[in-house]
């Protein structure tokens, strides 16, 4: 099985290196695939790039990344970076997010079953505190109740479902519900038990309840179908 692991930027020159070398570790583990009939797993890193002004681009390239340019938008770098790869799976990557040791693996072994389409990790925050734990609870009820996990578990699908349900919808916010909604037509989706660490940097600049409500109101908005433009403006997008 190939794995593209594709990562929108943007001025992450603080976050790409770190979270490129998390999915690099794979290749480490997938020259020595263990047991015999575990499934050999060849692992590609992509980083699109929208503009950055900062030192993005050469940290992503020193950390063994292929970078492509793209206009902004993160739909728009999402899809440029899987219809530039060739791989069976595409992982779609937060460039503030880093997988967990183990990754390749463990979606390989999910997708092991023919019925699957794709899936997510769990949520974990990089930062203490009870109101972030609270943050990863309801993300953890939001997925036991609406299979609705977010970008920001790094989710991952097959490159056929992709293919049919004709890619990455370009829209100006929450592509990643668009992507789950459109995934679950095609088969079964599954989180992982594994834990994708993302930066808590978002509700420490702005608060935890701000940045909660903020979420919730985007996805009540996306549910009822509200114009996405609008539902960008409430994020500040």
């Amino acid at each position: 099985m190939k794995i593209a692991v594709v990562i929108p930027a943007l001025d992450e020159e603080e976050q790409i290196a770190g979270t490129i070398e998390t999915a690099q570790a794979a290749k480490e583990s997938s020259r020595n695939p263990g047991p015999v009939g575990a499934e050999r797993v060849e692992i590609e890193v992509v980083v699109v790039d929208a503009g950055s002004q900062d030192r993005t681009v050469g940290r992503a390239q020193e950390a063994g990344a292929r970078v492509l340019s793209s206009e902004r938008g993160r739909a728009r770098q999402l899809e440029k970076g899987w219809r530039a790869v060739t791989a069976d799976v595409i992982l779609f990557l937060h460039a503030d997010t880093r997988l967990p040791p183990g990754w390749a693996p463990a979606v390989a072994a999910s997708l092991s079953d023919g019925r699957r389409v794709g899936g997510a990790f769990r949520l974990r925050l990089d930062a203490s505190g009870a109101a972030l734990r609270m943050v990863e609870f309801f993300a953890r009820l939001r997925v036991a109740l609406l299979a609705l996990p977010y970008g920001d578990q790094a989710i991952f699908v097959r490159r056929s479902a992709l293919e049919a349900l004709g890619g990455i919808p370009d829209v100006p916010i929450m592509e990643d519900l668009d992507l789950i909604r459109e995934m679950k037509k095609q088969g079964r989706i599954t989180v992982l038990g594994l834990e994708a660490r993302t930066s808590a940097r978002r509700y420490l600049d702005h608060g935890v309840a701000r940045t909660a409500w903020i979420h919730l109101v985007a996805l009540v908005g996306w549910r009822l179908g509200i114009d996405r433009v609008r539902v960008a403006a409430w994020c500040g997008r």
